[in-house]
């Protein structure tokens, strides 16, 4: 492929089954700093979910974790991989059921943290459904940078409506 072609499979990959970092944040509540996908890469809505999270040096964690040598958090690189996983639920939603309901993270089993996130690396993540009962979703993560595991987990949430909460 030469890099003429490059932008122009990108696009392709993107009008077919990818989403921009608009329509992530149409069906995510989340927002700067806690918003932790850039970009869908591959979603099969309610099966599996390929995504992105570009790591900067200007996340403001990195500023206690850990001065002189930046280490993401587990915690969220976990949170990233909830996000993604929340998006392959949701990533066929209308407006109307986004804005009625919320997708919450309510669990985490076999974690395994492989090698450290640091800034400047790329977090790719995949998830994919393991199963489904009824309001609530376990899935499997796993993140990756350079190729390498980062980190993986099952993770488990649970769809709820938003006037339930309160």
């Amino acid at each position: 492929m030469t890099s003429t072609q490059a932008p122009e499979a990108a696009t392709k990959e993107r009008e077919t089954n990818g989403m921009d970092i608009q329509r992530i944040m149409s069906l995510l509540p989340h927002r700067y700093p806690f918003l932790m996908v850039d970009r869908i890469v591959h979603c099969e809505p309610g099966k599996t979910i390929k995504a992105y999270k570009n790591v900067s040096i200007n996340e403001p964690f990195f500023q206690g974790h850990f001065p002189g040598l930046p280490v993401m958090p587990g915690v969220m690189i976990m949170e990233a991989l909830a996000q993604a996983g929340g998006l392959m639920v949701i990533g066929d939603w209308t407006g109307e059921e986004v804005n009625d309901s919320i997708f919450l993270f309510t669990g985490m089993e076999n974690v395994r943290f492989r090698q450290p996130v640091v800034p400047g690396d790329r977090l790719d993540m995949e998830c994919c459904l393991l199963r489904r009962k009824m309001r609530l979703w376990k899935m499997s993560g796993k993140a990756y940078v350079g190729g390498k595991l980062a980190a993986e987990a099952e993770l488990t949430a649970a769809i709820m409506r938003r006037k339930d909460i309160a």
